[in-house]
């Protein structure tokens, strides 16, 4: 990040901790079944108020926050930065991460509670699959698993297996 802004390392360290604290951004560890390796591998960054990360990024209209090409990325920013704000309403510090193996296998979210983990899928369309949902799984067989979800436009609830379903954002 500091070679493409042009910048010190160190100066981005400054920046990201003042927008940690300040809470305009949460960094998404990713999990490792080894804690050691939570700290070599890069967390995802979220902006926690998409209405100024879409500003920022020049989108101020609905159409291109719906349409455009970086609209998958910020309806996942937006069910993130949802669910972190939930939790810190209810003043809970979050156990949650993100899951990528070496296959690019990759889950949004995980939320731990209890030793147990719950699998989250975020994704831009209102057409809900199995094959949305294949990374659980392939998670399913490091770690234990309870009830997961996909979080998307379905109209409805759907069913997408045994172990999740299918639920509208507008349910989150």
């Amino acid at each position: 990040m500091a070679r493409n802004v042009g910048v010190s390392a160190g100066s981005i360290k400054n920046w990201i901790s003042i927008l940690r604290t300040s809470g305009l951004i949460f960094l998404l560890q990713p999990y490792y079944k080894n804690v050691t390796k939570r700290f070599t591998k890069t967390p995802k960054l979220y902006f926690l108020d998409t209405g100024l990360a879409s500003y920022l990024a020049g989108w101020t209209t609905s159409e291109a926050l719906r349409y455009g090409i970086s609209s998958g990325n910020f309806f996942e920013t937006f069910v993130i930065s949802e669910i972190i704000k939930s939790y810190r309403h209810n003043l809970i510090n979050p156990s949650i991460y993100f899951f990528r193996d070496e296959k690019d296998h990759e889950i949004d979210l995980l939320i731990q509670k209890n030793g147990t983990f719950y699998p989250i899928e975020i994704n831009q369309h209102s057409t809900p699959s199995i094959k949305d949902i294949s990374a659980f799984k392939i998670f399913s067989k490091i770690e234990k698993v309870e009830y997961g979800c996909e979080i998307c436009l379905t109209p409805e609830p759907q069913s997408l297996s045994s172990q999740a379903n299918a639920i509208s954002i507008w349910n989150i």
